[in-house]
């Protein structure tokens, strides 16, 4: 193994969690060959540097914290490389009450306000969709305001 990538690897992990993919892409980035990253890869993960439950965790609470949805936020790990039992798993493991994280999203975007018209409450819908709420969650928020 080549210590210039651990260092740049250990690095890059300092400033915040990694998936195995990304952190992968980034090495490839900086011309280091997959044959030189692999090895590494391996080590970190034996090591515990890297890990995917740890990026997959930091990434849930952030983005739930943030106002978005189950939906939202299994796709962009699925997008980072996470693999389906990790973010099943991560799912059943937190308590989260999807349709309050809805009705706060949108509270925080609409405050208070009425739905004057059909475009109006599509343009809600919109908004609900995009951050990864369920058209259940959507629904619930949407009919109780």
């Amino acid at each position: 193994m080549k210590k210039e990538i651990i260092h740049c690897a250990i690095g890059l992990l300092s400033r915040r969690e990694h998936s195995t993919k990304e952190l992968i892409q980034k090495l490839s980035k900086r011309e280091f060959t997959i044959e030189d990253i692999e090895p590494v890869v391996e080590f970190l993960l034996e090591e515990d540097y890297l890990s995917n439950e740890r990026f997959a965790d930091a990434i849930f609470r952030y983005r739930v914290g943030r106002g978005y949805g189950w939906r939202y936020i299994k796709h962009q790990l699925q997008q980072k490389g996470v693999g389906s039992e990790i973010f099943n798993s991560l799912n059943k493991n937190q308590e989260i009450d999807w349709y309050l994280q809805a009705e706060l999203a949108y509270n925080k975007r609409f405050g208070g306000t009425a739905i004057k018209d059909q475009q109006d409450k599509a343009k809600r819908m919109r908004f609900l969709q995009y951050r990864g709420f369920s058209t259940d969650e959507i629904m619930t928020v949407l009919n109780a305001g």
